[in-house]
C-alpha cells in the first residue's frame, strides 16, 4: 500500500518537528503525510494555499474557465434537502427544494443519495 503523501509543493521546505527525519545527525525536513480527514491532498491549509498560489490558475484553465455570467433561475434553482419531523427519534423528509420559489416536491432517500437523479419535470 502506497503512502499518501501532501501535495503541496514546498510541504518539505516548511520547518515543523514532524517533519524532521532521519537518523541523529543527518536529519532533514521531509513531505508530511496528507490529513484524511480535513484538507483532502494536503496535510495542512498553508500547504493547500501554496498549491494553488502555483497551480490554480493551470487547473481552472485545464478544467474549464467561465466565459460568461451564470444566472439562477427557477428551471435550475432545484437542490436536494431534508427536513426533520419533529419528536424523539425523528425521521428526515427527503424533498426537491426550489430555492427561488420555495416549491418543495418529495423524494425518496435512494433517489436523494443517486447522484444522477434529477427532478422529472412534470
Amino acid at each position: 500500500m502506497a503512502l499518501k503523501y501532501c501535495q503541496g509543493p514546498d510541504c518539505h521546505t516548511y520547518y515543523t518537528q514532524d517533519r524532521l527525519k532521519g537518523p541523529k545527525g543527518n536529519k532533514t525536513n521531509q513531505t508530511r503525510r496528507r490529513s484524511f480527514l480535513i484538507y483532502g491532498e494536503f496535510c495542512d491549509t498553508r500547504c493547500y494555499n501554496a498549491w494553488f498560489s502555483k497551480y490554480g490558475t493551470q487547473a481552472v484553465n485545464h478544467f474549464g474557465r467561465l466565459k460568461e455570467v451564470k444566472h439562477l433561475t427557477e428551471e435550475n434553482a432545484w437542490v436536494k434537502d431534508y427536513t426533520y419531523t419533529s419528536g424523539w427519534g425523528s425521521d428526515k423528509n427527503y424533498i426537491y427544494l426550489n430555492k427561488i420559489t420555495n416549491e418543495q416536491r418529495p423524494l425518496t432517500e435512494q433517489q436523494y443519495d443517486d447522484n444522477s437523479y434529477t427532478l422529472n419535470e412534470r
